[in-house]
């Protein structure tokens, strides 16, 4: 250990001596923290040789809380501190591959006599846990909210900041009377002088859209952009690649307000598989407005002949026709076939 460091160790106990209550330490004292002793000595703790042969000691600790069956065999012992040592032994509980038993034995100063501070099952290495614990807020994913379900925001939300209420600022000034009406002294125009309606407020704090507790703030302002630039409605999407135009030049294209309205839009053709879903200007698919041109058909190419190869084709020949004689009734023979058949 240098010099520099223990001298540092050195002012980090005085520091600690002065912030407890009562107490006084100087330098040359025996009794300091733990803590202070490890890095003032550098040294790792000592296996203490007592509490290290109390294997069975340990061993009837997990016959208190260990099922009946399922403590193996002793794995090895490790210090854990001055006069404290850790016994480990072999779980074999039905699906608990690779844990192991674990005993805290301890003994106090000039003592031989040890007691069990703590048993525990503890996982190896090779051991199968459960997934580490995600709060239910972040495991949700676009879709998972359904008809009657409630998704809280939180008060710190970096998505959103705070806004401007025009009604509820005139409130807390005290500028508004008994029938609602706000205090304006730099307006001769009102019900009274110097008294504008509340409703008229209220209508222009609609139109303005400043009626909300909370905003967008930029940082989610900056997450929608890029969310909608990498979705199905972007420039990427496969649809975009292969449109005869932009959404940009679309006609069924509706303009947006605000920063968003210089890169996005919202589709209104209901032909297209964006209708009604906010798209950016790279955007486009086949239900362009401007796309009034019908593709022609593709040519399909003559067919190929093989005037050179042949193929063998068995055909089956029919044995040789008998003659087949006629009868023909009487009564349809008359004079003239009589005659042509040698009869008359």
């Amino acid at each position: 250990m240098t010099a520099p460091f223990r001298a540092g160790c050195w002012d980090w106990v005085g520091d600690w001596a002065t912030q407890v209550e009562g107490a006084t330490i100087e330098c040359w004292c025996t009794r300091l923290p733990l803590l202070a002793v490890t890095l003032l000595s550098g040294k790792r703790p000592v296996l203490d040789s007592a509490c290290a042969d109390a294997v069975e000691v340990a061993r009837e600790a997990l016959a208190d809380v260990a099922p009946d069956g399922t403590v193996g065999d002793h794995l090895g012992v490790e210090p854990e501190g001055e006069r404290m040592v850790l016994h480990s032994f072999a779980a074999t509980l039905p699906g608990y591959r690779g844990w192991r038993w674990a005993v805290t034995v301890m003994r106090a100063s000039r003592s031989k006599a040890v007691s069990v501070g703590e048993t525990i099952l503890l996982p190896g290495s090779d051991s199968l846990l459960s997934p580490t614990w995600v709060p239910w807020t972040e495991r949700l994913r676009p879709g998972d909210l359904g008809v009657g379900d409630i998704l809280p925001t939180d008060e710190d939300d970096p998505r959103l900041e705070p806004g401007w209420n025009a009604i509820d600022d005139a409130d807390d000034l005290g500028i508004t009377d008994d029938d609602g009406a706000i205090h304006d002294s730099d307006s001769d125009h009102g019900t009274r002088d110097g008294w504008v309606d509340a409703d008229a407020i209220l209508a222009v704090s609609l139109e303005l859209d400043l009626l909300r507790p909370r905003v967008l703030s930029p940082i989610g302002l900056d997450d929608a952009v890029d969310r909608w630039l990498a979705g199905d409605h972007g420039p990427d999407a496969p649809i975009a690649q292969s449109a005869p135009a932009l959404c940009a030049t679309c006609g069924f294209r509706v303009r947006l307000g605000g920063t968003l309205g210089q890169a996005f839009g919202v589709c209104a053709n209901e032909i297209s598989p964006s209708d009604g879903h906010v798209v950016s200007f790279a955007h486009g698919c086949g239900a362009h407005s401007e796309a009034v041109v019908v593709p022609a058909l593709a040519e399909r190419p003559d067919p190929v002949i093989d005037e050179v190869g042949f193929e063998p084709v068995e055909r089956e020949i029919p044995d040789a026709a008998e003659p087949v004689e006629r009868e023909i009734p009487d009564a349809a023979v008359t004079p003239e076939l009589a005659v042509e058949l040698g009869h008359g």
